[in-house]
C-alpha cells in the first residue's frame, strides 16, 4: 500500500495509481514545486515595477497550480484511443483561436498571439503543439498498418496549416520546435535519408528566409552575432544575475537582478533562479529536466506500438526543446526567445499547455494493462 491505495482498489484514483510511472510522476511534480518557489521569489518584484499589487502575479501563479495538477490526472488516466480523439479536438479548437488572435489579438512585442478572456491572457497556439505531435504520431502509423492511408500526407497537411498560422503571429522560435519535432518523427518512422535531407533543406532555408523578411528576427540574431549592434539589457542582466549568483545563491528572495529583469518571471526565470539559488540548483533542474526526456525515452524505446514510440518521442522533444530555448537564451547560447521554462515560468497558456503534454506522456507510458 502507498498513500492508503491499496493494489485492490479497483477504481479510477487506484488503477491509475497502479499503472503510470510514479517516478516520471514525481519529478514533474518537482517542476512545479520549484515553479511556487520562483514565482515567490520573482514576481512580487515585477508587479511592483509596472504598478501592480505586490501579489498579483504569485496569486495567478498558485491558482493556475489547481488545473494544472487535475489536467495532468484526467489526461494521464485516460485510454489510447482518447489521447487520439483528445489531440483531434485540441488541434482544431486551437487553431481556430489561434486564426482569430490574427484578426483580435492583442499585440505584444509585436506579435499577435494572445486573447484577452475575463482578465486572462491566453496562446491558443501553445495548445496545438502537444496535439500536433500525437496526430503526426497517429497518421504515421496508422500508414504503417493500412499502406493507402496517406497518413504523410495528412500529417503535412496539419504541420503546414499550424505554421500557416505562424508565419503571420509571427512565431519563429515556435516553428523552429515543432519542425524540428516532425522530422524527427518521421525519421524515426524510417523516412528514406533523402527526404530527410530535402525536408531539412527546406526548412534550413524558412529560417534564412525568416532572417531576410522579418525584421525582429534579424534584429535579434544580428544582436547575437555582433555584441556592438543593438540594446543588450536584458541579456546583460541575465548574464549578471548568473555572476551574481555563483555557487550556492545570494540566497531565495534576496536577488536584485529580478527588479531590473522586465521579464524576470517569464522568460528569464532561469536567471532568477541562476542569482538566488546559484550553479548548484541550476543544474539540479537541467538534470531534472534531462532526466525526464532521457528516462522516458528510454522507457519508450522497446515500446512495440509505432504510435505510442512516436508520440511518446514527440511530447519528450517537444517538452526538452522548450526547456533549453528557455536556458540557453538567458544564458545567452542562443538569440533571445520568448519561451517559457517548462511549469517554472510564469503563465497560464504555458502551465496549462504543459500539464496536456505531461499527462499525456504518463498516459502513454503507462502499464497497459487498460489498453
Amino acid at each position: 500500500m502507498v498513500v492508503g491505495i491499496s493494489r485492490e482498489n479497483r477504481g479510477l484514483l487506484g488503477q491509475w495509481w497502479w499503472t503510470v510511472d510514479r517516478v516520471a510522476l514525481f519529478a514533474f511534480s518537482l517542476l512545479i514545486v520549484f515553479g511556487i518557489l520562483l514565482a515567490i521569489a520573482a514576481t512580487p518584484m515585477v508587479a511592483e515595477h509596472i504598478g501592480l499589487e505586490k501579489f498579483y502575479f504569485l496569486k495567478r501563479h498558485l491558482l493556475y497550480i489547481v488545473p494544472t495538477l487535475l489536467i495532468i490526472f484526467f489526461v494521464s488516466v485516460i485510454d489510447i484511443s482518447s489521447i487520439k480523439k483528445l489531440s483531434l479536438v485540441l488541434y482544431f479548437v486551437s487553431m481556430f483561436f489561434t486564426l482569430f488572435t490574427l484578426f483580435v489579438g492583442t499585440e505584444i512585442k509585436g506579435a499577435h498571439r494572445w486573447l484577452s478572456l475575463g482578465g486572462f491572457s491566453i496562446q491558443p497556439s501553445e495548445f496545438v503543439k502537444p496535439a500536433l505531435s500525437v496526430l503526426t504520431a497517429w497518421m504515421l502509423s496508422k500508414q504503417n498498418k493500412i499502406p493507402e492511408f496517406r497518413g504523410n500526407f495528412l500529417s503535412m497537411l496539419f504541420l503546414v496549416g499550424f505554421i500557416s498560422l505562424l508565419v503571420f503571429q509571427p512565431d519563429v522560435g515556435m516553428i523552429v520546435v515543432v519542425l524540428s519535432v516532425w522530422f524527427e518523427q518521421l525519421f524515426l518512422n524510417g523516412l528514406p535519408i533523402i527526404f530527410i535531407f530535402i525536408l531539412a533543406a527546406i526548412g534550413i532555408s524558412g529560417v534564412f528566409l525568416t532572417y531576410v523578411f522579418l525584421p525582429h528576427v534579424t534584429a535579434r540574431i544580428d544582436k547575437f552575432l555582433d555584441p556592438a549592434v543593438g540594446d543588450h539589457y536584458q541579456i546583460n542582466m541575465s548574464l549578471e544575475a548568473f555572476a551574481n549568483g555563483g555557487l550556492f545563491g545570494v540566497g531565495p528572495g534576496e536577488g536584485i537582478i529580478k527588479k531590473h529583469l522586465p521579464d524576470a518571471h517569464a522568460d528569464f526565470v532561469f536567471s532568477v533562479l541562476g542569482e538566488e539559488f546559484g550553479f548548484f540548483i541550476c543544474s539540479f533542474v537541467i538534470i531534472l529536466i534531462a532526466f525526464i526526456v532521457i528516462y522516458e525515452m528510454l522507457k519508450i524505446i522497446k515500446e512495440n506500438d509505432t504510435f505510442i514510440l512516436l508520440a511518446s518521442v514527440g511530447l519528450l522533444t517537444q517538452f526538452g526543446l522548450q526547456a533549453f530555448i528557455n536556458i540557453a537564451s538567458a544564458l545567452h547560447i542562443i538569440p533571445t526567445k520568448g519561451m517559457t521554462l517548462p511549469f517554472m515560468s510564469y503563465g497560464g497558456s504555458s502551465m496549462i499547455t504543459n500539464s496536456i503534454t505531461a499527462g499525456m506522456i504518463l498516459a502513454l507510458g503507462r502499464k497497459r494493462i487498460l489498453n
